[in-house]
C-alpha cells in the first residue's frame, strides 16, 4: 500500500472514535427523499444562493442485478496487497469499509441476504437490522466477528486495528483486502474485484457497466447546467467535523472529496492550495481558499448545532464567502463519500442542493 494510502486509512481510524452526535437535527432531514437535478429549476446565479440545504436522495432503494445468482466456487484471487486467497464457502458474508460501499455492492449483486453482519456506515434499510462488528465507530471487533462465523471476509485498510484482520486469517477464515482508494473511476473495478471474490463475476461486470454508465450520464447532465468559465465555478472544499470532540479537518487531494467536487462541476479549494488526504482545519488557509460552499456530513454538522453553531465555533469558516452566505450543504454521513453503486443518485442529490432554485429544495 502507498504511503498515501496508508495516510488516509490511518486518518480514518484516528476520525472514528468521534463517530457520535449531539446538537439539534436540521430540519430537512425530516423529509428522507428529495427532487431529481431534471425534475427541478436551476438557480439563475448559483453563486447568490445564501442558505443552508441537505442533499437528499431521490430513490435510496436498492436494486440488485440479480435474485440469488449461482456462486462459482471455489476461487483464487490476489488481493491489492498481494495476498493470494481462496474462497470455497461464500454463504456466510461480512463486506466491512470505512464507507459502507462494499456491503452495498453485495446487496446489488443479489447476494444480500448472505450478509451476516455490518459496519457501521452500512446504516440503510436493507442493512440496518444486520449486527454491528464495529465498536465506538469503525474499530473492527474481533469477538463480533468470530461470533457471526463468517465464511469470508471483505474489506480494506480504512478500518482497523488491523491485528483483528490478522485474527480473522489465523482462525482460517479467508480476508480479502480490497483497494481502499476511493473516486468515481475506481468503482468499476471496486465492483468487479468484489464479484470475483464472491464467485458472480458476470453479475458483477452486469452491475460495473450498469454503475458507470449511470455516473457517467450524471456527470454529463451536471457539466450541462454548472458554469463552464472556471472563474464562475462555485469554489468547495469539505469540512469533516465532530464538535463533542473537537475534530475540525479539511479534506484535501486523494481523499475522494475532490473527486467528488470535480464531477459536481466545482473548484476543489484544498486540492487548489496543496492540501493533500485529511488534515486539521487551518483557519489562515481555509480563509485564503474561500470556499463559496461547505460539504459536510451531516452527523458532523449536527454535531455542532447546525449552522449557527458551525459558524460561532469555526470563526474562519464564518470569514469566508460560504459562511457569510450560510451556504453549507450537508448530506448523510453514509452516503456522500460512499462511492459505490448509487453514486450516480449521491451526485443528482449534491447537484440539485448547489444548483436548484431555493424553493425546489
Amino acid at each position: 500500500m502507498s504511503r498515501r494510502l496508508a495516510s488516509l486509512a490511518v486518518a480514518f481510524v484516528l476520525l472514528a472514535g468521534c463517530a457520535g452526535t449531539s446538537g439539534a437535527p436540521t430540519t430537512a432531514n425530516e423529509n428522507p427523499r428529495g427532487p431529481r437535478l431534471a425534475d427541478v429549476t436551476l438557480a439563475s446565479d448559483p453563486h447568490a444562493i445564501d442558505e443552508p440545504r441537505t442533499a437528499l436522495l431521490a430513490e435510496s432503494d436498492l436494486d440488485p442485478v440479480a435474485d440469488s445468482p449461482t456462486q462459482q466456487l471455489p476461487v483464487t484471487i490476489t488481493d491489492m496487497q498481494g495476498t493470494e486467497v481462496t474462497i470455497t464457502d461464500a454463504s456466510r458474508i461480512l463486506a466491512l469499509d470505512i464507507y459502507g460501499s462494499l456491503s452495498r455492492i453485495v446487496f446489488e449483486l443479489g447476494l444480500g441476504d448472505q450478509l451476516v453482519g455490518r459496519d457501521v456506515s452500512s446504516a440503510y434499510t436493507e442493512a440496518a437490522d444486520l449486527p454491528l462488528v464495529t465498536a465506538g465507530g469503525h474499530d473492527l471487533s474481533g469477538e463480533a466477528i468470530l461470533e457471526l462465523a463468517p465464511t469470508i471476509i471483505l474489506t480494506d485498510t480504512s478500518l482497523g486495528p488491523w491485528d483483528v484482520i490478522l485474527q480473522m486469517r489465523d482462525a482460517g477464515i479467508p480476508v480479502v483486502v480490497m483497494d481502499p482508494h476511493r473516486d468515481l473511476s475506481a468503482i468499476p473495478e471496486l465492483i468487479r474485484a468484489t464479484a470475483q471474490a464472491l464467485g458472480v463475476p458476470a453479475e458483477g461486470e452486469v452491475l460495473a457497466e450498469r454503475t458507470d454508465s449511470a455516473v457517467q450520464a450524471k456527470l454529463s447532465e451536471i457539466a450541462a447546467i454548472a458554469p463552464q468559465d472556471p472563474a464562475d465555478k462555485l469554489r468547495m472544499v469539505f469540512l469533516y467535523v465532530r464538535g463533542q470532540s473537537g475534530v475540525y479537518y479539511m479534506f484535501g487531494s486523494g481523499s475522494g472529496s475532490d473527486a467528488l467536487v470535480t464531477a459536481l462541476g466545482g473548484v476543489d479549494v484544498a486540492a487548489e492550495i496543496g492540501f493533500e488526504g485529511m488534515r486539521p482545519l487551518n483557519d489562515e488557509g481555509l480563509v485564503k481558499a474561500a470556499p463559496d460552499v461547505i460539504l459536510m456530513m451531516t452527523k458532523g454538522l449536527d454535531s455542532v448545532g447546525g449552522v449557527d453553531g458551525l459558524l460561532e465555533r469555526l470563526p474562519a469558516v464564518a470569514n469566508t464567502p460560504a459562511g457569510q452566505a450560510r451556504r453549507v450543504v450537508d448530506m448523510s454521513d453514509t452516503e456522500i463519500l460512499s462511492f459505490g453503486p448509487h453514486t450516480a443518485d449521491v451526485l443528482d442529490a449534491l447537484a440539485v442542493a448547489l444548483y436548484a432554485e431555493p424553493e425546489t429544495t
